[in-house]
């Protein structure tokens, strides 16, 4: 199974909760960008949101390599503009045994700031993730220091927002949910998946990591989605939902599951 374009087609392959775990799929260069960018959406956002490139000097040398492996002139910002996904560029100095954020040119942000992740390490960079430093960030970090040229790694996550907003900035939850209902959920809960890649830049050796965001209402996913989604809630509801706001959304969630579950059962 491979990393489709849409969350129907990603939520199979996302985690749904516990440990965290890198998930990993290899993908051929084929599968390593969408196929058809919204580039309108991506000039507006960008428009919309000028603090989303960011780029030290160190960043300007994989910015323009990354721009000529797509065909295109100038660097990473061009780069991002001509594609679907939000690009960020990391790289290790000689002196360091971590990689840091040098470029980022990120329209569609899920609910963080590029220019204040800006030079941090990728362990700084996922502080607020629950979990990230104990269960995942040493093998992240192996991960992309072995990481060879040529090769294409990609993964895929979920959240539950109360906004189809592509630049998701996330509200108080009490506030961004208070709404919701079993009644409404299908209609008024968004969920938002993020395609992410790897790969390594083969003349500079920077790393390229690449977002692709997707959002769809919860009512127009698939039942088996649905119910996926459904299960995951205690899993998130054990603590890490916190963050998420997941005890503000996810009766509303389950409810609606259960009633689409009871309407899908009963005879026509």
């Amino acid at each position: 199974m491979t990393l489709g374009f849409s969350v129907d087609a990603l939520l199979p392959r996302a985690r749904g909760g516990g440990v965290l775990k890198m998930g990993l799929a290899a993908l051929s260069e084929n599968e390593w960008l969408d196929p058809d960018p919204d580039l309108a959406a991506r000039e507006a956002g960008f428009a919309a949101y000028p603090e989303a490139i960011q780029l030290v000097p160190e960043g300007e040398a994989p910015g323009r390599e990354l721009a000529a492996m797509l065909g295109i002139g100038g660097g990473l910002p061009e780069a991002a503009k001509a594609r679907w996904e939000d690009m960020c560029l990391l790289t290790r100095r000689e002196d360091e045994d971590f990689y840091r954020l040098i470029g980022a040119a990120v329209a569609f942000p899920s609910d963080w700031r590029p220019a204040e992740k800006m030079g941090l390490p990728l362990a700084g960079m996922h502080a607020p993730i629950q979990g990230y430093a104990e269960q995942l960030a040493s093998g992240v970090d192996r991960f992309i220091a072995g990481l060879a040229p040529g090769r294409i790694f990609g993964r895929c996550n979920w959240f539950i927002a109360a906004t189809p907003a592509l630049r998701w900035v996330a509200e108080p939850p009490e506030q961004a949910f208070a709404h919701v209902t079993p009644e409404n959920a299908g209609e008024t809960l968004f969920v938002r998946s993020e395609r992410q890649t790897l790969r390594r830049l083969p003349e500079t050796g920077a790393i390229l990591f690449t977002i692709g965001v997707y959002v769809a209402p919860l009512g127009a996913l698939s039942h088996a989605n649905v119910t996926r989604l459904a299960g995951a809630m205690e899993k998130l509801l054990a603590g890490e939902g916190d963050r998420r706001g997941a005890p503000c959304y996810a009766v509303a969630l389950q409810g609606f599951a259960q009633t689409r579950e009871a309407a899908i059962g009963s005879p026509v």
